[in-house]
């Protein structure tokens, strides 16, 4: 089966995360996608393949003779979609021989070259796209169907390996998926996350990242006998987020540029609440962020008395250069493969994280590898056949070179 009808089929099982469900995996609906690939990897011909408690979909495909010695191989790709935008009821458009031009999906939307310039690029192949009603789940659905892919050209090639060792975990997109994956059980010595954008890239330096919640208490009284006594909760949580930088947000910073980011907004005269997501490359600059959310929390206190402001700051990823730093062969194997396929490598810092930062500083070095998908967590989200096709032949170029290493 070819990598994008794994996709198409992937995509329509809904996997979207919860935070705030506290639950492991945050959603049951994971389990759906986790027990389907369990299934076709045993089709396929990975006999142990199965699906923990901890819904991670996982299995090994044991070294061909003679290549035993061979370093195993780790390929991961995370189960969940993002909450950022509707993620039940996908309906994937396949558009063959797509014509490079502005693109109607439905429901008001379209893709354009004014906003997606690269779609020229594109005029000629098979273009998946959503309907516009949702995300296309290509994060990291893709990323699931390239390494299925994979696996099943190998085993049916006959092609020479070391041992590879896949799994599917849930709740990436909400930082959790990496800790659900028992290392000793996965038997990688490395691996990749099949999770990024362009098919050239080799990513192995991420945010750091953490999650913060501002919880503003204030005193609700008949605002005609308020004065001097009330302390409107909402007024006082925009005061608190007026206190961070303006331009330091994700529309106004790129490159190595951190960013504070209001996901969310809510309360009234009694109680508010900001949810923020906080990243910086530098783990100095990272430290200073969440210093500035507890100095906030400090003024505000002080000027409104103790308790009004609550400041909750979680650690949710490190950025994994200080682990790829001392394992540069892991990179050197992608970027051989990247070359092979016609690409000059891109190892520019992406702007997230993904599994790989946590099982990174696990033990396990794991850069992430391209999907050559686009436009990700929302309606505009879109892939072409050709490209899954050669982010599948990377992959198995990348278990090739590492056989040569015997």
């Amino acid at each position: 089966m070819k990598a994008y009808e794994r996709l198409i089929r992937y995509a329509r099982i809904y996997t979207t995360s919860d935070e705030t469900t506290g639950k492991v995996p945050s959603t049951d609906c994971q389990f759906d996608l986790a027990r389907v690939l369990a299934e076709e990897l045993k089709e396929i011909g990975v006999a142990d393949a199965c699906v923990t408690d901890q819904c991670v979909a996982l299995g090994h495909l044991p070294a061909t003779e003679g290549f035993e010695a061979v370093p195993a191989v780790g390929f991961i790709a995370h189960l969940d979609t993002a909450p950022d935008f509707n993620g039940e009821n996908v309906n994937p458009v396949v558009h063959e021989n797509y014509d490079g031009k502005d693109l109607e999906l439905g429901c008001g939307r379209s893709l354009t070259a004014e906003v997606f310039p690269h779609l020229p690029s594109l005029a000629g192949k098979t273009l998946i796209t959503t309907d516009g009603s949702s995300l296309l789940g290509a994060d990291d659905k893709a990323g699931i169907a390239e390494i299925m892919a994979m696996l099943e050209e190998i085993i049916e090639s006959g092609m020479p390996h070391g041992k590879i060792c896949v799994a599917f975990p849930p709740d990436e997109e909400i930082g959790g998926g990496a800790e659900m994956l028992d290392l000793a059980q996965f038997g990688a010595d490395f691996a990749y996350t099949v999770d990024g954008g362009a098919l050239n890239e080799v990513v192995y330096e991420t945010f750091n990242a953490a999650a913060a919640v501002l919880k503003v208490n204030g005193f609700n009284i008949h605002p005609g006998d308020a004065k001097g006594k009330m302390k409107n909760a909402a007024l006082i949580a925009m005061e608190a987020a007026a206190m961070l930088p303006t331009a330091e947000t994700p529309a106004l910073t790129e490159g190595r540029e951190g960013f504070f980011h209001l996901l969310e907004m809510k309360g009234n005269v009694e109680q508010a609440e900001l949810y923020y997501i906080v990243r910086d490359h530098d783990r100095q600059r990272f430290e200073i962020r969440k210093d500035m959310l507890r100095f906030i929390e400090k003024t505000i206190n002080e000027k409104y008395g103790a308790g009004t402001l609550e400041l909750s700051l979680r650690e949710q990823y490190a950025n994994m250069v200080e682990v790829m730093e001392n394992h540069r062969e892991v990179i050197d194997y992608a970027e051989e493969a990247v070359r092979a396929a016609g690409f000059t490598p891109d190892n520019a810092p992406i702007r997230g994280g993904t599994d790989g930062s946590q099982l990174s500083f696990r033990g396990l070095p794991c850069p992430n590898l391209g999907t050559g998908g686009y436009a990700f967590h929302g309606p505009y989200e879109h892939i072409t056949a050709e490209d899954m096709d050669a982010a599948v032949s990377i992959l198995k170029d990348i278990v090739r070179i590492i056989g040569e290493q015997k």
